[in-house]
């Protein structure tokens, strides 16, 4: 389960609009918030693109976005 609250600070603090990212990792605006917001999971490699796209290097801090 995705810790909602700390995706939206990271995608804040990193200066991004949740738009851009989900049309970066190929989904629609409607379908990257229904992941955002824990209505469906994000799949390994969108996790692994939106680390990437979020500079998330620390395995503790990807896990307590992603794996919560």
């Amino acid at each position: 389960m995705t810790n909602t609250e700390a995706l939206k600070q990271k995608i804040k603090e990193q200066g991004l609009k949740q738009g851009y990212i989900a049309d970066k990792m190929g989904l629609s605006a409607y379908g990257f918030a229904k992941k955002v917001n824990n209505v469906s999971e994000f799949k390994a490699t969108e996790i692994s693109l939106l680390c990437d796209l979020l500079n998330i290097t620390s395995l503790k801090e990807k896990e307590s976005i992603f794996f919560s």
